[in-house]
């Protein structure tokens, strides 16, 4: 068994809370995994050009294309992303969308496999965890576990953090705010959030080493996809 895990974060790997959760819910899988850091890739939408629909193979020419077999290979996933705008930011958004690639002729690459969603943002990761959930259904792969924590908003070191009237240490602390170093959000110093990935690791782990039956989380998964569907009719 192997597990993948995607940085959707640009942030530099000591400075990004979605880099330490993804690493913290890998390491408590005690399964081997490969860890890749979205950052300084250049990974482009979908551009909609149908090339892939007859081998299940992207023809766009960026750094996605050496992921491809990682993504095929791997037993599970867990994906990390930062909140921008309440969604996923572009690189990892770009990322899964170019997933589409699998979906043709009823491909079943990815169908039954399992991951993990993680978020980060400045007041919630809940957002991109659940886009993270979403891509994962459409894919009919089963998410056994998010993890949401609150990360280091761009405004703290922005240089107009404590004078910016919409910027984040003033939403949260209010006007006149003075920025220490102790009021900066760490999912690191954020015991709960750290043990939810601890504990989305283990699970992940135990599910593997149970030989979870990939035919029965795609049926399950297509059904609550329909589901989905039918109720937004």
């Amino acid at each position: 068994m192997k597990i993948l895990g995607i940085v959707g974060s640009t942030r530099k790997s000591e400075t990004s809370g979605v880099h330490t959760l993804v690493r913290t819910v890998l390491d408590h899988t005690r399964y081997e995994y490969d860890l890749v850091a979205l950052r300084g890739k250049t990974i482009s939408g979908c551009i909609a050009c149908l090339g892939c629909v007859k081998d299940n193979i992207c023809k766009v020419k960026d750094d996605l294309a050496e992921l491809r077999e990682k993504i095929v290979e791997a037993d599970a996933y867990v994906i990390g992303a930062p909140n921008y705008y309440s969604t996923l930011n572009a690189v990892t958004h770009a990322f899964v969308e170019r997933w589409f690639q699998f979906r043709h002729q009823e491909g079943n690459l990815l169908w039954g496999k399992l991951a993990v969603a993680v978020g980060v943002g400045g007041t919630s990761g809940t957002y991109p965890a659940n886009e993270l959930e979403k891509f994962f259904l459409y894919n009919f792969i089963e998410t056994v576990a998010k993890v949401a924590g609150q990360g280091a908003a761009s405004c703290y070191s922005c240089g107009y953090g404590e004078t910016c009237k919409v910027g984040i240490p003033t939403l949260l602390h209010g006007p006149g705010v003075k920025i220490t170093e102790d009021m900066i959000p760490d999912v690191a110093k954020q015991p709960q959030t750290m043990q939810a990935a601890a504990e989305a690791g283990r699970l992940l782990g135990k599910r593997l080493r149970e030989g979870h039956d990939r035919m029965s989380v795609t049926q399950a998964m297509q059904q609550k996809l329909m589901s989905m569907f039918e109720h937004s009719a």
